[in-house]
């Protein structure tokens, strides 16, 4: 998978050394940058935006976010619980399935509660009823399998063949939706405009019928939307076309643009030798750092790295094969020319690492878990969020 991300932004100007080792440093002023993007979206298009907590639920920014977006979406009981704890707006809550024990509470925090068949809300009727006898408000949603697939990899592509994520579309009835305020679909992932609106093409004839009892559409996430070279005129034009024809309230829900960019994830070398190429082993691992390396797969950029392909055989600047500190022999993050020499001590930083990678951290091998760092490059001010201790793997795996 290619990301088309990978700005240094200010981050070029950063100081390694200024953090601990590893470390994911935010910077606020980018993150208030990419947040002005989507509320212009938001106010041009008259729809409403939510952030993706799934990607990027960093609270300590939570006053941030609500300056700008509408609220935020979740996925579950946690996600929640922190909206409700520190995030202001809107809440939105979609689950593929939902535990019965957890319903009664997802319902008292959230505005909207998305099931993922019809068989699954008909299923919860006596907790809805419960829920608003008990003087709860909310309304609910389906999510809808557009079987219109747009994806690069088919596991990050909700509409691949077989895919357990939403309703096909081509099998909703009319009774389906009844007490149904609006239906969800998600589908895209790091993309432009070009795939919502062929989404939107297939999807469309096969909810139109609805379009007079339906209240919102929510479009999900995936929207690359505050990258510069997105057509940002063209979305806004397609979402007040869509309003105007629906009659509904419009929701995006970006996770990855709320962040693209916005943070680094610095590392050191530890230690260098030969096989057959340059290696050097980091304190940064693919696998329990950066997951969607392995996942995705894809190549991280990094800070200040020269070209692969403009290497010639001889030349100084040799392409080294970075990877983890665990045991496993997959804990490879990529080959770099790092632009400076490659020996332990060395500090690096990754682009572009504040969304999917914070939120899927592990402490797999007993790798220590980064420290979070809030940086704004407009004044300079630099804090420890969070600094992660022995303690908190011990008592994580008890």
């Amino acid at each position: 998978m290619e990301t088309k991300a990978g700005d240094p932004g200010a981050f070029a100007h950063f100081d390694l050394t200024r953090v601990d080792s590893p470390a994911f440093v935010v910077d606020a002023a980018r993150l208030r940058a990419n947040l002005a993007v989507l509320a212009d979206i938001r106010d041009h298009a008259g729809i409403k935006v939510l952030a993706a907590m799934k990607a990027f639920s960093m609270w300590r920014v939570a006053p941030i976010i609500g300056e700008y977006l509408d609220g935020v979406c979740t996925s579950g009981l946690w996600e929640a619980r922190l909206a409700a704890e520190h995030y202001s707006g809107e809440v939105a809550t979609y689950c593929a399935a939902y535990k019965a024990e957890d319903l009664p509470e997802i319902l008292r925090l959230s505005d909207h509660v998305i099931f993922n068949t019809p068989g699954q809300h008909a299923r919860f009727a006596p907790e809805l009823a419960a829920a608003r006898k008990a003087g709860e408000a909310f309304d609910i949603g389906i999510r809808i399998n557009p079987l219109h697939a747009e994806g690069e990899v088919p596991r990050y592509d909700p509409c691949a063949p077989h895919s357990r994520l939403g309703f096909p579309v081509d099998q909703l009835k009319a009774e389906h939706l009844e007490g149904v305020s609006g239906l969800h679909f998600h589908s895209l992932c790091e993309q432009d405009f070009a795939p919502l609106e062929r989404t939107w093409a297939a999807l469309k004839p096969h909810i139109a019928p609805y379009f007079g009892q339906l209240k919102w559409l929510n479009f999900g996430g995936g929207h690359h939307v505050t990258r510069a070279d997105y057509q940002r005129d063209e979305l806004i034009a397609f979402l007040q076309a869509v309003k105007l024809e629906t009659g509904c309230e419009i929701y995006l829900e970006p996770g990855e643009a709320v962040a693209l960019d916005a943070g680094i994830l610095v590392g050191t070398v530890l230690d260098t030798h030969w096989n057959g190429m340059n290696l050097a082993v980091t304190d940064i691992s693919a696998t329990c750092h950066m997951p969607d390396v392995i996942e995705a797969p894809y190549r991280p950029a990094m800070l200040g790295e020269l070209p692969l392909d403009e290497y010639e055989d001889g030349e100084g600047d040799a392409p080294v094969r970075l990877g983890g500190p665990s045991c496993l022999a997959g804990d490879v993050i990529g080959d770099y020319r790092m632009g400076q020499p490659c020996e332990p001590g060395t500090r690096f930083a990754f682009l572009d690492q504040a969304h999917y990678s914070m939120v899927k951290t592990t402490t797999f091998n007993g790798v220590p878990l980064p420290s979070i760092w809030l940086w704004d490059s407009q004044t300079d001010a630099l804090e420890c969020v969070k600094r992660f201790s022995w303690e908190d793997f011990r008592d994580r795996v008890s």
